[in-house]
């Protein structure tokens, strides 16, 4: 994949995203074209991952996220916070709700759906 296939995935994942977060009535998050550069690099690395890895439970997906946020200095805490690098989503895939769960089965179906399109 080039990287402008990726990063088209990568902007309709985020802006899918969007969508789903709004409907949970969870905090928004900027569109593509004012999300931060950490945002837009989070959403490309896990799009990667979701296409080089289609066989992979979706637990993983999530375990790529985790390990993605602890590189780059994040911590588990009660609020998502990029300044203090927090976010309570740094959890074990199990312990996740439900509609957490959903955002990777989401991220996998556009991320491989789209890769086989182009």
């Amino acid at each position: 994949m080039t990287e402008a296939q990726i990063e088209a995935i990568a902007r309709t994942v985020h802006e899918a995203l969007r969508g789903w977060i709004s409907a949970h009535g969870q905090p928004a998050l900027p569109p593509w074209s004012r999300a931060a550069k950490w945002m837009k690099e989070s959403t490309r690395e896990s799009v990667r991952f979701a296409i080089e890895n289609p066989d992979a439970p979706h637990s993983h997906q999530h375990d790529q996220w985790m390990a993605q946020k602890e590189r780059d200095g994040w911590v588990h805490g009660p609020v998502k916070d990029a300044d203090a690098k927090t976010h309570p989503m740094m959890i074990p895939y199990e312990d996740l709700p439900d509609f957490e769960k959903r955002k990777d089965v989401l991220v996998r179906a556009i991320a491989i759906g789209m890769s086989e399109k182009l």
